[in-house]
């Protein structure tokens, strides 16, 4: 709608300028907002105000201009157009064309709001990305989620997407955790990945007392570069083991990821790199080590003095790849604020380089998860596995569904099955909801909250509209209601503006732009559903609209749920 909308002020500016009432100018880009009041329509754009700066016109005379052109030959999708100062132009749809939505909606069901937008286009997301030889640790849980959610808006559009998890199972860390296995005399196939965690702590303890030892670790990842056989067994060990229990991580949150790819498969490509580097003349040699130089931003290390590579290589070598392989318009790295310098610098040399110019490279830099005192840290001991936060969510569920009125008439396996979808639910939903730049505290009890702005709360009243269908047994679809109500005016109202929402929050790359949508609907169905009758309702057609228009909400409210990467329960 919002480019339907575009189009026609545009429209409504060149016949103006046709007829000399505007002086001919290259038209900007057209803003259109989202309105929540509706004193101010559905939607509205500011666009009078930009251009009364570059006109050096009065702003409200140039809105009246474009709204009585406009409202010569109305569309009928629109009921009226207003103006408002000091020069904003606010749209109001007409009810034909919300009856006309909620048809389109029964009819597409949770394929309502697809585009085509991305057709002919490639998306790579870059997300999760643990590290080998330790538990996934909660830090990791804002990359897994967000990054899906962003996979699964773009693929929504349109787009050809391609998710890789650029797993970490390179560099001096393993270095020193081979250093630990073979001081300590230990089996590595014997070893937990949580025993493997805890030899990386015990190794940085110990280099605080005792820093001579960092140069162990670093020689064996040294040893590890240059092919050393032991060092190599037990480094695949250590990854095989990794990723098994990486997988069954993925499986509680029920997360597919098309491409794993870690940093050790680049390997082969990284002295072609670095040739390319310096025959461009863009790597240069600093105290032994090699460089990459750059106007106001610190130098990026190729190749350390001892001679290893670093994490700044390897990425150059992934995006040689990405861009062989699969040419893409778009890569999105859903990655911590904290590498936001390691993506200047990437995305800089890159330019250097001149490998691409139709690619556009995002940081989709998230907060982090913090503990009261301060943030989560592996080398100091100080993190919380993720596998242990998603079992006491499922627990938690759990007792709540116990409690629930509808708990007698479920059996034992569906009782576990809603805890689980719940419990999982209320973890990302907790996170997905906030904008993915915010830092995030970690607090047992708000991300368990399962009252007001929840996932429980979102399914619980996808739950309470599919009910209504047990209940009313059979009914005729009705798309008109002569006697609508201002509840049922601004729900339907709502359904109109998900499809750009859907935009909105994939190019904005804020999932929590679709969670800001979703609480709003449900609480006004919620509302629509307490105080007006539906199954009761004075009339057959107002029953049947009624009834009609909760089955809308409920494809929407899944619809969304599914794309945030969340399961809905039948029964609750």
């Amino acid at each position: 709608m919002k480019e339907k909308i575009s189009k026609l002020i545009e429209k409504s500016i060149k016949n103006l300028q046709k007829k000399d009432k505007l002086p001919f100018f290259k038209i900007p880009q057209i803003k259109i907002e989202l309105k929540k009041e509706k004193e101010y329509g559905d939607f509205s754009t500011p666009l009078p105000l930009v251009l009364g700066k570059v006109l050096k016109k009065d702003p409200l005379k140039i809105a009246n201009l474009i709204a009585k052109t406009i409202s010569q030959k109305l569309p009928s999708y629109l009921e009226k157009i207003e103006v408002k100062e000091p020069g904003f132009i606010n749209f109001f749809l007409s009810q034909k064309f919300l009856f006309e939505n909620l048809k389109k909606i029964i009819k597409e069901k949770e394929r309502y709001g697809k585009s085509k937008i991305g057709k002919g286009k490639t998306v790579i997301v870059d997300y999760s990305s643990p590290n080998i030889a330790k538990k996934f640790g909660i830090g990791h849980l804002r990359s897994t989620i967000i990054g899906q959610a962003i996979y699964n808006l773009y693929k929504f559009l349109g787009f050809k997407v391609i998710g890789d998890n650029h797993i970490g199972d390179w560099g001096t860390q393993f270095g020193e955790i081979i250093f630990q296995i073979k001081r300590k005399n230990l089996d590595p196939k014997k070893l937990t990945v949580e025993e493997m965690e805890k030899l990386y702590v015990e190794f940085h303890k110990e280099a605080e007392k005792n820093p001579e030892i960092i140069e162990n670790g670093k020689q064996w990842f040294k040893k590890l570069e240059k092919g050393d056989k032991e060092a190599r067994r037990i480094w695949k060990i250590c990854v095989k083991k990794s990723l098994k229990e990486f997988e069954k991580i993925y499986k509680m949150l029920g997360i597919k990821i098309d491409f794993t790819l870690g940093e050790s498969f680049y390997e082969p490509m990284l002295k072609g790199i670095i040739e390319e580097l310096k025959r461009k003349k863009i790597a240069k040699e600093s105290q032994g080590a090699q460089i990459v130089e750059f106007e106001n931003l610190p130098p990026a290390i190729l190749v350390k003095s001892d001679g290893t590579t670093t994490y700044f290589t390897r990425d150059l070598a992934t995006i040689k790849y990405r861009l062989k392989r699969w040419k893409p318009n778009l890569i999105i790295y859903e990655v911590g604020s904290e590498q936001k310098l390691h993506f200047q610098q990437l995305f800089r040399t890159v330019k250097l380089l001149n490998w691409t110019k139709k690619t556009k490279f995002v940081h989709v830099a998230h907060g982090l998860y913090r503990l009261k005192g301060g943030k989560f840290s592996t080398r100091k001991g100080k993190t919380v596995h993720l596998e242990e936060v998603l079992k006491e969510a499922i627990e938690r569920a759990k007792r709540i569904v116990e409690k629930s009125k509808t708990s007698p008439n479920l059996t034992k396996k569906e009782k576990e099955k809603i805890a689980k979808i719940v419990g999982i639910g209320a973890i990302k939903y907790n996170d997905l909801k906030q904008h993915p730049s915010k830092d995030i505290i970690f607090d047992w009890e708000k991300i368990l909250n399962l009252k007001g702005n929840s996932a429980p709360y979102l399914q619980y009243t996808y739950v309470r509209a599919k009910s209504v269908f047990r209940k009313a047994k059979k009914f005729k679809f009705c798309f008109q209601n002569p006697e609508l109500k201002e509840t049922e005016l601004e729900i339907l109202r709502d359904f109109v503006k998900f499809p750009d929402i859907l935009k909105e929050a994939a190019f904005r790359f804020s999932p929590n732009l679709l969670c800001d949508f979703l609480f709003e609907l449900a609480k006004k169905f919620n509302f629509f559903y307490d105080t007006l009758p539906v199954l009761k309702a004075k009339s057959e057609k107002i029953r049947n609209f009624r009834l009609t228009l909760t089955l809308a909400v409920s494809f929407l409210i899944k619809n969304s749920l599914n794309i945030l990467g969340i399961s809905v329960p039948e029964r609750m």
